[in-house]
């Protein structure tokens, strides 16, 4: 007779490596608002920085607690050298030439060009965040935005499910190539963990074997 754990839980356990601050607190209130499907059970990640977000992929992944583990994080500016950087060592690490495309949701410039699209279809064309200040503090308030964890958290609170659904319609309508300023993939990954059906994490994996 085989010792098997007790099974806690039926959910699909998800890992998300968040690359910093915005990204993690951004999906920390998504997942408060409960907007995506409660058959999965989602974990998030702050990697505290692009440089470290490869060695925490590659830790969660072989820790084998996810059935599934993503990256979330930003491209920067051209010539995307980082993003590049972090692309090549999860590609590396799963020895296939287009791992990080299948687990990598990205926004080009940045992830305020995602959360941005929650009250207004304007395009930020950098991710500097002086350039980006005055939208931001259009639309929530929020005075010369740096990025400081007390100004991270004012935003947040500005975010709803009704404009969450605002946010999905305009993010569907962004180029999905992230060599594209202006471009994101958010809505495809928002329409998996929104979705009853879960083949895609099979999916995702067979394409990592």
């Amino acid at each position: 007779m085989t010792n098997k754990l007790p099974k806690f839980s039926d959910k699909h356990k998800i890992c998300i490596i968040c690359e910093g601050n915005e990204e993690y607190e951004y999906l920390e209130r998504l997942k408060a608002l409960k907007v995506w499907n409660k058959q999965y059970d989602i974990s998030l990640v702050n990697a505290g920085g692009n440089g470290n977000i490869p060695a925490r992929y590659q830790d969660r992944y072989q820790n084998g607690s996810y059935e599934v583990v993503l990256v979330f994080c930003d491209t920067e500016k051209k010539p995307y050298e980082q993003y590049e950087d972090i692309k090549q060592k999860i590609n590396e690490f799963h020895g296939i030439d287009d791992a990080a495309n299948k687990v990598i949701i990205f926004g080009n410039p940045c992830t305020m060009q995602i959360i941005t699209k929650h009250w207004t279809d304007a395009s930020l064309k950098s991710p500097a965040k002086l350039v980006n200040a005055p939208l931001i503090k259009e639309f929530t308030g929020v005075e010369n935005y740096k990025g400081r964890a007390d100004q991270i958290k004012a935003v947040m609170e500005c975010i709803t499910v009704e404009n969450y659904r605002d946010m999905i319609q305009r993010v569907s309508r962004l180029e999905k190539i992230d060599t594209v300023t202006g471009s994101s993939n958010f809505g495809r990954f928002m329409e998996l963990l929104e979705s009853s059906d879960d083949e895609w994490i099979n999916e995702i994996n067979n394409s990592l074997e």
